[in-house]
């Protein structure tokens, strides 16, 4: 039987994304919203200090590819983001 193959970018699929970030105030706030203005709900932060910059890793709940790859795209323009470090996709169910 032939099945449907859903494209990739309808797939909703949970994220980890690793960031570079500055070490100030008012990060959190621009990454978290450049996630909100996509659609893509955050289940979990995690951020340590590297130096003066920071390490900021966040899981999503899932999302659309097409969605979470907008994110990441505005999320790297940001003046606040050395560097998007990784992007992986979390396989299971939203825990």
């Amino acid at each position: 039987a032939a099945l449907p193959v859903r494209p990739m970018g309808q797939t909703p699929t949970r994220y980890h994304v690793s960031l570079s970030v500055a070490d100030r105030a008012g990060v959190l706030a621009q990454v978290a919203q450049a996630f909100a203005g996509h659609g893509v709900s955050i289940a979990a932060v995690r951020q340590s200090d590297v130096g003066d910059r920071a390490s900021l890793v966040v899981v999503t709940h899932q999302a659309p590819d097409a969605a979470l790859q907008s994110t990441v795209d505005e999320i790297a323009k940001l003046d606040v983001v050395h560097e998007v470090v990784s992007v992986m996709r979390v396989e299971g169910e939203d825990q």
